[in-house]
This record gives structure tokens, sequence and C-alpha cells, in this order.
């Protein structure tokens, strides 16, 4: 991180670092002087920009879950469950295609999922979600399809079968059999 780095590049140089690590050896045994040492710097370097690894992990994190919650208000403004559902099903789509390596990370990574688990705001927002994708009464059936979606699409997006798929076919593929699964409708 150079001094000709204004700070908003030099933090985010850092959260890209911070993910490539995270990635390579999961939240719990990353530190931050692998941090520094996948950047070039000083462990100083990154205190500068955050003060804790928590710190770090939450901003690694923090734009997919604003996006999320993004879809999720947009969704919430439509009528009738399918409409709902397609729009927030569409977000989580693009999402974990966009950020195939944090969703590996949220697959995977028990300490990542334990300290965002702390957090109310996410329970609350998965809450929305799940209520967007089941509707208001679900049935068992439908309740046990939406938690196999959610699980599928994560897998999906992350396993190497699929690293063949370009992001638009893979993209296709996930939404038509995720619909299936949900019994959505096609949009037309």
């Amino acid at each position: 991180m150079s001094q000709r780095s204004r700070p908003g590049e030099a933090r985010a140089r850092v959260i890209g670092a911070a993910l490539a690590v995270f990635a390579r050896h999961g939240v719990a045994a990353a530190s931050l002087q692998m941090i520094a040492d996948e950047l070039g710097v000083t462990k100083a370097a990154i205190y500068h920009q955050f003060q804790t690894k928590d710190d770090i992990v939450r901003a690694v994190v923090a734009p997919a879950l604003a996006r999320l919650a993004e879809v999720t208000e947009l969704a919430e403004r439509r009528r009738g469950r399918s409409a709902r559902a397609e729009i927030v099903l569409a977000g989580i789509v693009d999402l974990v295609i966009e950020h195939r390596e944090l969703t590996a990370l949220l697959q995977s990574d028990r300490s990542l999922i334990g300290l965002l688990q702390e957090g109310l705001e996410l329970q609350a927002l998965e809450q929305r979600v799940f209520r967007l994708l089941s509707g208001p009464d679900p049935t068992p059936e439908t309740h046990v399809a939406v938690v196999m979606a959610s699980g599928a699409l994560m897998s999906a997006a992350t396993g190497h079968h699929l690293a063949h798929l370009d992001d638009a076919a893979l993209r296709q593929h996930l939404l038509s059999n995720v619909r299936r699964l949900l019994r959505l409708r096609t949009p037309s």
C-alpha cells in the first residue's frame, strides 16, 4: 500500500487480500500478518485500515450482504409469492456467481458463519429471504424445498463440477432448476 493509495483503495486492497487468505487458510487460521504478507506490507499498515481481524471479516462480507438487503427490499415491494420469490432468487443467484470465493467460505467456514450469526441483522435478513421464497404459510414440503434450494445454490456456484460453465449459462441453469424445485413459474 503505497503512500499514493487513497484510503478507500488501500482498504479495498486489504479486503481483497484478506478474502484470498481466508479462502486458502480459513478465517480462524488466518492472521493479520498473513494478510500483510499477502500485500507485501507491514502489519501496522493493516492496523491503519482495520482494528481487528473481525473488522476485516465483516468488511469482506459487507458488500454482498448490502446487495442482498437491497434485493430483499425490492422483492418485498412486489405482490404475490412468485414475483417476490423471482426477484430474490435472481438476486441470490447473481450474488453467488459474482462472489464465488466468498460463497465457498460462507458454505464451509464455521468461524465466518459463527461471526456472522452473532449479528441479529443477518438473522433477520435470512428470515425475510426465507419468507419471500416460501410464502407466508409454507407447507413442510415448501420449507424443505427452500432449505434445499439455498444449499444447492451455494454448492453449485462454488463446485468444480460446474466450473466449465460461463456465468450466463450457470445463471440460467441455476435459476431454472431452483424454480422447478420451488415450483415457481418461469417469468414471461
